[in-house]
């Protein structure tokens, strides 16, 4: 289960996608440079071929790592990124197109993404069309392989693919966050849209890195995470005791196996973060695992304890 198309394109993605928020550093504490650099090599050699980044992860920090890592690997490698709320007009998505393109050090992004719907954290609310136009003609221009969109729900997709073939979309996807099964998930299965799923591991939470008692340093926004909230998160830790006797059976990490229920999903992908050349290679790893339909039956019982509780904001944070 290595590779999956990307929609209806000839694009072959790894089915575990390095996710580089991290790098950019930004909203993130304790990253290196060099550390992700190793991180990212690490992730191809171990197999995987997709990178995701975007413009605004550390104002392009994240975007010049990626490309400097793979630079003698471009040709092998699949690159995502994705352009802004605040660049969606259409001279500003040329502009964030050719700036991404200097810093992956590139003449091509092969999925060029929406990163928000216009009008996101107060930013104008560019019409749709005058958006996807743009990348209409940068496509058209050889610049980018093929268009995505990033945290849209259904209506907003169906109305972009009005002017646009929309190939992927990318939202919060994890067995502890699943708002997109109630009528997104399914549509985009029918029509052959690719789901990116970011946190999968739900920020950490499911790879069980944090016990009872919380502690974030300072500026690490995973700390404004619903999951971690009073109301929910003691039923969060009961609900990771279970699976880590799944995770037993399989001798797998727990970070692995909510890994492998995402991509265990039809047409999905994982994105995964690493802030280690071990962590990436454990997260590599994941594709060889084969889930049997009991034991996914059982981590969907699981994973609803925690659904149950939410309600149904997409957002995962309380900002």
């Amino acid at each position: 289960m290595r590779t999956r198309p990307l929609g209806s394109t000839d694009i072959q993605l790894s089915t575990v996608i390095m996710g580089t928020w991290q790098s950019g550093k930004a909203m993130w504490s304790g990253i290196e440079d060099a550390e992700s650099l190793k991180a990212i090599r690490a992730a191809f050699d171990a197999g995987i071929t997709t990178f995701d980044t975007a413009e605004v992860y550390g104002n392009g920090h994240s975007e010049r790592i990626v490309g400097k890592a793979l630079a003698d690997v471009r040709d092998h490698v699949i690159l995502a990124t994705k352009v802004f709320s605040n660049h969606l007009a259409r001279n500003q998505v040329v502009a964030a197109c050719e700036r991404s393109l200097r810093n992956l050090g590139t003449d091509y992004i092969d999925l060029y993404q929406i990163h928000w719907p216009p009008g996101s954290f107060g930013h104008p609310a560019v019409p749709l069309e005058e958006s996807l136009d743009a990348l209409m003609t940068l496509k058209e221009q050889g610049k980018i392989r093929a268009i995505g969109v990033s945290n849209f729900d259904r209506n907003l997709l169906e109305a972009a693919r009005a002017y646009a073939p929309i190939e992927s979309l990318q939202p919060p996807y994890s067995l502890f966050w699943r708002s997109m099964e109630k009528d997104t998930l399914t549509w985009c299965r029918t029509e052959e849209i690719t789901t990116l799923a970011y946190s999968p591991m739900a920020q950490g939470i499911l790879a069980g890195k944090f016990g009872p008692t919380l502690e974030f340093a300072k500026g690490d926004h995973r700390k404004a995470n619903r999951l971690f909230q009073p109301d929910i998160y003691p039923t969060v830790l009961t609900a990771l005791e279970r699976l880590r006797s799944i995770a037993n059976v399989y001798e797998v990490t727990l970070a692995q196996l909510a890994l492998a229920w995402v991509i265990a999903q039809p047409y999905t992908c994982a994105i995964a973060g690493a802030r280690s050349a071990e962590q990436s290679i454990g997260n590599a790893a994941a594709m060889e695992i084969s889930l049997t339909a009991d034991t996914l039956a059982e981590m969907d019982t699981i994973g609803r304890t925690v659904t149950d509780l939410l309600d149904d904001n997409p957002v995962q944070w309380q900002w």
